[in-house]
């Protein structure tokens, strides 16, 4: 008699999780937004930034890090060809040219003063060390800097990769413009 007591209190319970989980799950249950008849969005999962940040460095997919970010030089691929995370919300503008050429600057400035400190080279040594060394370190740097912009948007959902796309912000000129009853042509 005690093995079907307890039987019947562990059915009891799992009925009461799954009414519960039904009433959760059933769309006809949840809370419905009225302005947008849409339901509320599940809740994110956590995107770590540091390993998205080193998956970008090495140019690979933040979300999966095996699929290649870049389609081209500086392209960012629309999808990734692993996982088919899209890519293509990234905004990296000009950032990743500004980031550039201070990191650049930083190295080269301070090479070029400390050699001229140390032995007062002539100005065609300067040239032929820093400007071939300028060129690469620019065409290596860029990339990454680009990568690891991507995947910082990426792992803080900036610029739709969070599932919904940015709204524009409205002008507050044309409000302040149709208060006024000013909208002539």
């Amino acid at each position: 008699m005690g093995t079907v007591r307890a039987l019947h209190g562990s059915l009891s319970a799992s009925f009461e999780r799954l009414t519960h989980a039904r009433t959760w799950l059933d769309p006809h249950c949840m809370p419905i937004d009225i302005k947008t008849n849409a339901l509320p969005p599940l809740p994110a999962v956590r995107r770590d930034v540091w390993s998205a940040l080193k998956r970008g460095a090495w140019l690979k997919c933040p979300a999966c890090g095996e699929g290649h970010m870049f389609r081209a030089f500086l392209k960012v691929a629309d999808t990734c060809s692993r996982c088919g995370e899209e890519l293509h919300h990234q905004r990296a503008d000009d950032a990743p040219a500004y980031f550039t050429m201070v990191i650049v600057g930083h190295v080269i400035v301070g090479g070029i003063l400390a050699l001229e400190k140390a032995y007062a080279p002539p100005t065609w040594v300067h040239l032929a060390i820093w400007l071939p060394l300028l060129t690469i370190l620019t065409l290596l740097l860029l990339p990454v800097c680009k990568g690891m912009l991507v995947a910082l948007q990426w792992s803080l959902r900036m610029h739709g990769f969070g599932g919904a796309d940015d709204a524009p912000e409205p002008d507050p000129a044309v409000g302040v413009a149709a208060k006024a009853g000013d909208l002539r042509p």
